[in-house]
């Protein structure tokens, strides 16, 4: 009776473990292992040589720093949209919120070519930049543009729905216990927020670390300079070295492991702190 209560629309355990299983090997353990075979082909000196070059340094910090920027950036400014987006009600709103998710519809070439024009020397927003020396297109800042442009829904996205589920009755309860409104968001609204808001700055990083679609057409590809790891990838790829193009995917590969495993630990400690503290 009791097994056969237990029952769902789907088969059984086995045979819906064994197609998951199947699955996954077929889309990402076999791809990833592959991975790791391929660059296998490099001796040690050469993997090292590879990874740890001149370029290849320059590119993760270029890559690393302005993801980390971009991240950050957005973790300010989403939160305040999010924040616009649950607290007021304004015309157009729905809108606004749809916009939100445009980066994530967009196909990242179009936002790069997009990006590109519009800031280049002779676009709308770079003409006006251009009399101030300040340049954009084909700069580091504008791969930080552009990672800044893919990771804000990331963000927004995260935090609004907590946020959604924040009762206003503990602002009141802080008000009427003499906090002015700084100590009412710092001390009672934002402690529940920082899970979420982490977590969402640590998928806006993520997702900017192998972004390459938009920073393409916006940056020169300069090696030491503009050259960021997905595109000095795409540089040995092209150069038909397809062992040292692997050893620095396996280098990006480690690193999106520990950033997906920090996610969730974040998310662990998201959820574990709302069940003990509900609003």
């Amino acid at each position: 009776m009791l097994r056969s209560q237990q029952r769902g629309v789907l088969p059984g355990f086995r045979l819906t473990l064994g197609y998951t299983l199947l699955y996954l090997s077929l889309i990402v353990i076999i791809p990833l292992a592959a991975t790791f075979v391929k660059s296998s082909e490099l001796s040690w000196a050469q993997f090292s040589q590879t990874v740890f070059s001149p370029p290849a340094l320059a590119a993760y910090r270029l890559s690393f720093g302005a993801s980390f920027l971009a991240a950050a950036v957005n973790a300010i400014f989403g939160f305040i949209v999010a924040w616009v987006l649950v607290r007021y009600d304004f015309f157009g709103k729905q809108f606004v919120d749809a916009l939100v998710d445009l980066p994530f519809a967009l196909p990242t070439a179009v936002a790069g070519i997009t990006l590109a024009t519009l800031y280049a020397p002779n676009g709308w927003l770079g003409g006006w930049l251009a009399p101030f020396g300040i340049k954009v297109s084909y700069t580091q800042l504008g791969i930080f543009i552009a990672l800044t442009f893919i990771g804000l829904p990331f963000i927004v996205r995260t935090v609004q729905p907590v946020l959604a589920d924040l009762d206003s009755e503990l602002e009141e309860a802080a008000a009427s216990l003499g906090a002015n409104r700084w100590q009412a968001f710092w001390r009672v609204i934002f402690p529940m927020l920082s899970p979420a808001l982490l977590t969402g700055f640590s998928l806006a990083f993520a997702r900017a670390l192998g972004e390459y679609g938009s920073v393409v057409f916006i940056s020169s590809n300069i090696p030491m300079k503009t050259q960021i790891v997905p595109l000095l990838i795409m540089g040995e790829l092209d150069g038909f070295h397809l062992a040292r193009a692997t050893a620095l995917a396996v280098v990006m590969l480690v690193i999106s492991f520990l950033l997906l495993l920090a996610i969730n630990l974040l998310q662990w400690w998201s959820n574990r702190y709302n069940a003990t503290n509900p609003a």
